[in-house]
């Protein structure tokens, strides 16, 4: 005959087993190779970043962490290939700010990026500059914004392309400053820095890293950084909201998986990626590309990511900006 205590046992064990085969998922994961989905081409920051960090994971768990580089539709191809992937920690996403500029710009995903990507840790934060050429009259914030009320629509600001980041924050400068500015599209940084650098139009918010040298050699001013506070790689550049309180806009990248990743592997990958992103030689290397490191939890990683997506919700409808 089975007595109390024998039952009681019993079920304990039954309540334990989901903790006990959770904890061991968690220390047999990765027993293959990892992919992480970068949304962008080879080479440039995002793909730099996202094989960083993954060398610094193979190393930490033992198993390799392959960059796969799905670019095309701003994004969305490698975005909707992660959402469709299966939710085991053996797909991961690099998540960034045109992620969360692209919920609203296109009307009609396939997938949600709130709902299902789930976030797993932040990697780094950093600023765009705010440049014009250097025969520009304005040197300073509110010279710019005095000089372009006085001039309406005869200062076009170039970007990458419609929809970008860069032209994003161009867009929430003009909705807080109430100045008339003219967006230019290009394809891409490259072509839109020649005409800056030419003249052909006056400002742009453009990557540190890309603008150092031509702020070194004179050819184009800074007139700020878009984070709230001065960035490491400018650090006599003020930020914007020093001038238009409230104002920030910033390069930011992050690891997201598909909803319903185990919640241990998101945990054990957030430790990890924060111990990354805690050692000096990843840190001095995030310096060089004019970044720092942000470290969050996954519950404020996702916070950050919702409210992001709530903010430049606002601006693309405040500025009815559609995708071409």
């Amino acid at each position: 005959m089975t007595t109390r205590r024998e039952i009681l046992i019993a079920l304990g064990t039954l309540v334990a087993l989901p903790a006990v085969s959770r904890i061991a998922r968690a220390q047999a994961y990765p027993s293959r190779p990892v992919r992480w989905v970068v949304t962008a081409a080879p080479a440039g920051p995002a793909d730099t970043l996202a094989r960083l960090l993954g060398s610094w994971l193979s190393e930490r768990l033992g198993q390799p962490f392959v960059i796969e580089n799905r670019p095309g539709a701003g994004g969305n191809i490698g975005t909707e290939a992660v959402v469709r992937a299966p939710a085991d920690g053996y797909t991961l996403h690099l998540t960034a700010t045109s992620d969360a500029i692209n919920a609203t710009f296109y009307d009609k995903l396939n997938f949600d990026l709130g709902r299902d990507i789930a976030p797993i840790a932040s990697l780094i934060r950093g600023p765009f500059v705010m440049v014009v050429n250097s025969s520009f009259p304005a040197r300073t914030v509110p010279e710019f914004i005095a000089y372009a009320k006085a001039n309406p629509d005869k200062i076009n600001f170039a970007s990458g392309g419609t929809g970008f980041a860069a032209h994003i924050s161009g867009e929430l400068f003009k909705m807080m400053t109430a100045v008339n500015m003219v967006h230019v599209p290009y394809r891409g940084q490259a072509p839109a820095m020649t005409d800056l650098l030419g003249g052909r139009v006056q400002v742009m918010f453009d990557s540190p890293v890309s603008s150092l040298s031509h702020i070194r050699a004179g050819k184009l001013r800074p007139l700020a950084v878009t984070t709230s506070t001065r960035s490491e790689a400018l650090p006599d550049v003020p930020p914007v909201a020093d001038f238009v309180p409230g104002y920030e806009a910033s390069i930011w990248f992050g690891v997201g998986a598909p909803r319903n990743t185990p919640a241990e592997i998101v945990d054990k990958l957030n430790k990890e990626i924060n111990a990354g992103l805690a050692d000096p030689k990843i840190r001095a290397r995030l310096a060089e590309l004019g970044s720092a490191p942000m470290l969050m939890t996954p519950a404020e990683f996702g916070k950050f990511v919702a409210d992001e997506i709530e903010k430049w919700g606002k601006v693309i409808r405040a500025a009815n900006i559609k995708a071409d």
